[in-house]
């Protein structure tokens, strides 16, 4: 696709085109959204200079991180920095709001800095062939894999946390402590990512162990943040207050959940246990120390990097590796009597 193909599809002049990708001021509000609304239909990636058309290929690795606000993401971007520094690569960092298109993304920066391969921190869990196709250079999920798409295995790479198993472990957790009445925060049920498949575990472990769903004790926060998690728990907490455990799916969450029952009299864990899944730094400074599966965040950032550059330097083929968690036990599960 062209921009001479892109501007017969929108009816207008090549120039136009030109002007829109070049953010030029002087194009209607309503041509800019007609030219832009194609751009990324058919996901095309414009090249910035006639001279970045010949410039030669270079040794860098890109590394695009999706959601900025994740604290997870820290110690993983540190790792992956390690890791390819000591192959004697660089990188090139860009990171993009939760809601953006990290595809599109990616190859931007491919085209741009001439990239030997891209790792993709955080992402969309439902890619299709038709959409990695504007990737020209290797790459690798990190921290997530393709668990919705119809991609088949050898497409693509990922190293990655199994989400629902490791939500049915600390599901797990909470009933072989005692407790049957257990509340579940997360972003959306039905999120086509991360939030659904720990959904998945928390339903599968109360169905294993004979405890009925009750969906009114899963709390949806609508956003991936810390002030979002606190006013769900609030809700939760005004609504119901027959529950003696929460999962929270990501330790930020778990944060705000402790500071939400606190804050509406509830004491944890004397009150309400509450568990989650990451094992970010801030956590263990909570009053209690939050319990939690700690993610791999060092090994997530160098597997990723090990099979990237394995495929650039053509020593290995796309693969897929899942890690396991560590329970760190905090202070903020406790067994009912």
């Amino acid at each position: 696709m062209t921009i001479k193909d892109i501007a017969e599809r929108c009816g207008v002049s090549v120039s136009t085109v030109s002007r829109v990708l070049n953010d030029h001021p002087d194009v209607s509000d309503t041509v800019r959204e007609k030219v832009m609304k194609v751009v990324q239909e058919v996901h095309y990636v414009p090249n910035n200079s006639a001279r970045d058309l010949v410039k030669p290929q270079s040794n860098t690795i890109g590394l695009v991180v999706r959601g900025v606000g994740n604290p997870f993401f820290t110690e993983v971007i540190r790792s992956i920095e390690n890791a390819v520094g000591q192959a004697g690569y660089t990188m090139i960092f860009h990171q993009i709001a939760s809601g953006a298109d990290e595809l599109s993304a990616g190859a931007s920066l491919v085209q741009s800095k001439k990239l030997r391969g891209l790792i993709l921190l955080g992402g969309c869990f439902d890619y299709s062939e038709e959409l990695i196709a504007v990737l020209q250079v290797p790459f690798v999920c990190c921290s997530y894999t393709n668990s919705f798409g119809g991609l088949q295995e050898n497409m693509y790479s990922s190293v990655t946390i199994n989400d629902q198993k490791e939500a049915y472990k600390a599901t797990e957790l909470l009933i072989k402590q005692g407790h049957k009445k257990i509340a579940l925060l997360l972003d959306s049920k039905q999120d086509h990512s991360v939030s659904e498949l720990r959904y998945r575990g928390y339903q599968q472990a109360l169905a294993d162990y004979g405890i009925p769903l009750d969906e009114e004790l899963v709390e949806e926060t609508g956003r991936f943040d810390m002030a979002s998690a606190y006013e769900a728990m609030r809700r939760l907490a005004k609504r119901r207050k027959d529950f003696t455990a929460v999962f929270a799916i990501a330790d930020s969450m778990a944060v705000a959940a402790i500071k939400a029952l606190s804050d509406e009299g509830w004491r944890v864990p004397g009150d309400c246990s509450v568990i989650a899944i990451d094992g970010i730094t801030m956590s263990a400074y909570t009053v209690p120390t939050l319990t939690t599966l700690v993610q791999p965040a060092e090994a997530l950032g160098k597997y990723s990097v090990q099979i990237l550059l394995d495929m650039v330097e053509k020593k290995g083929d796309n693969c897929h590796i899942e890690l396991e968690t560590s329970l760190r036990e905090g202070g903020s599960v406790c067994q009912l009597d």
